[in-house]
């Protein structure tokens, strides 16, 4: 019965969590919506900087003009509002955990989370002034680029997902070495699979140009490294005298038994005497 009604209780405060996030992104959303339109001008930029003097995007939908710069404010709402999400998610799962994971847990969702958005902008303000360049510079001078609103907006998603989970590389070997899914020695010499798995990967998400596909696969490359770098540095860091979660259950376990055998013995005595 106990156990029921504890269940119940983290759903009803699952619930609380879940509605405490979408009122938060509902709000930002509410304020920016005024502003649609001039959020997706802002989203647009780069590829507007790119079309010829006078030419615009098109929309060949009929509620396309209002559903598209819906989507995108959207989006930037739940951008806006991600600390508060972030929050919420921390306060449902820290009191289930130890202090060592709480020490853990905390800096890899803020991180997790800086490096998604810093791929973002990295995509936004570096990849496609490029990439919208070099189309321009290698469309023929015959044709007039008109693209659609719609698929603007989806090749936008692509490449901000694709490049946010690349800067996600260095957490993700953080992980690896440190729950002993795979060493640093073996990572050290799996770099020439990495680099040619990141060049493929670069090939099947990006657009079929090289510009984009190496932009993509070199950040991807070098954010390994980085991931190798800092993995040997927290594991240098806990050798030279920081208990890890391990050494601490471990620990722990030694002076649970310490004391059950301490108890043990008391028992012993008091019933000789």
């Amino acid at each position: 019965m106990e156990a029921q009604e504890s269940f119940v209780s983290h759903l009803i405060e699952l619930r609380d969590r879940l509605i405490k996030s979408v009122t938060a992104i509902l709000v930002v959303f509410l304020c920016l919506m005024p502003w649609a339109g001039d959020v997706y001008d802002l989203l647009a930029m780069p590829m507007i900087a790119t079309l010829p003097a006078g030419t615009k995007m098109i929309a060949t939908g009929v509620i396309t003009p209002f559903m598209v710069p819906i989507k995108v404010t959207l989006l930037a709402a739940f951008i806006g509002a991600l600390p508060v999400v972030l929050y919420q998610a921390w306060a449902f799962v820290a009191p289930g955990l130890y202090a060592h994971e709480k020490k853990f847990a905390l800096p890899l969702v803020v991180g997790t989370t800086l490096l998604f958005i810093a791929g973002i902008a990295f995509c936004y303000f570096f990849v496609f002034n490029t990439v919208f360049k070099f189309i321009a510079e290698f469309a023929p001078a015959s044709i007039t680029p008109a693209p659609d609103i719609e698929q603007y907006l989806s090749f936008v998603m692509t490449m901000f997902i694709a490049f946010g989970i690349t800067f996600e590389v260095p957490i993700i070997v953080i992980l690896l070495v440190r729950f002993g899914v795979v060493s640093i020695d073996k990572l050290t010499e799996a770099r020439p699979y990495v680099i040619v798995g990141a060049f493929v990967i670069a090939a099947v998400v990006t657009p079929p140009d090289v510009v984009s596909q190496f932009m993509l696969a070199l950040p991807m490359c070098l954010l390994f490294e980085l991931g190798i770098v800092l993995a040997r540095l927290i594991g240098k860091r806990e050798s030279s005298g920081e208990e890890t979660p391990a050494t601490q259950t471990l620990a722990e376990s030694a002076m649970d038994a310490e004391l059950d055998r301490a108890e043990a013995e008391s028992a012993q005595n008091r019933n000789r005497d």
